[in-house]
């Protein structure tokens, strides 16, 4: 096992958790795992992580933030209407299910672990709240005619689509067709946000 520090090692841990977080869940996580999947010492993990809580919290901070950043980006590539736009979330949600499915599992379990820890919790809170608020600023956009009321649920409602998606394929990874359910989600949505344009 290497002794090493720096950029590279922190890199090596994260990526060793989610592995085992995917293989034990996380309260089945140990730091000795960790260490163990990035063929680090024990104390190379506890140098830059005192605590498995201080791993988490980092781990659920990373991933939130690729998450993020890939729909940053998309959003600058993608044309300037309304279907362009709603399709980064579900082109978004799509990869992460089909590509990173290690991430939706991770995001599930500190979704539980946060039941317990005030911590993940809040930031679970934080980040939904800023995939809604995203959601929300597309709608206003592009349909001025929409009431408030429905301003205000349908990005619940459009993350419910997406969450939905990611639980039944984690409970039944070959259960149906994604390609085909979010073709359909996304074309049931722009039929019905027509009549607000």
């Amino acid at each position: 096992m290497e002794r090493v520090k720096g950029a590279d090692t922190q890199e090596r841990i994260l990526n060793a958790a989610l592995k085992v977080i995917n293989a034990e869940t996380i309260s089945g996580t140990r730091m000795h795992l960790i260490a163990q999947k990035a063929d680090v010492v024990q104390s190379n993990v506890h140098y830059y992580y005192k605590t498995k809580q201080d791993l988490l919290l980092a781990l659920q901070e990373r991933v939130l933030s690729q998450c993020y950043d890939i729909r940053e980006q998309d959003k600058k590539q993608s044309e300037d209407t309304l279907e362009s736009q709603l399709h980064i979330f579900f082109q978004q949600k799509k990869f992460l299910i089909s590509k990173r499915s290690d991430y939706d599992f991770a995001e599930l379990d500190f979704l539980i672990q946060g039941k317990n820890d005030e911590e993940i919790h809040d930031r679970f809170v934080e980040s939904y709240e800023r995939w809604r608020d995203d959601i929300r600023e597309v709608i206003i956009r592009y349909c001025p005619g929409m009431d408030e009321e429905t301003k205000e649920i349908l990005p619940f409602i459009i993350v419910a689509m997406m969450q939905g998606a990611s639980l039944q394929t984690l409970v039944e990874k070959n259960g149906f067709d994604v390609e085909v359910f979010f073709a359909k989600c996304e074309e049931m949505l722009l039929q019905y946000l027509k009549q607000y344009q």
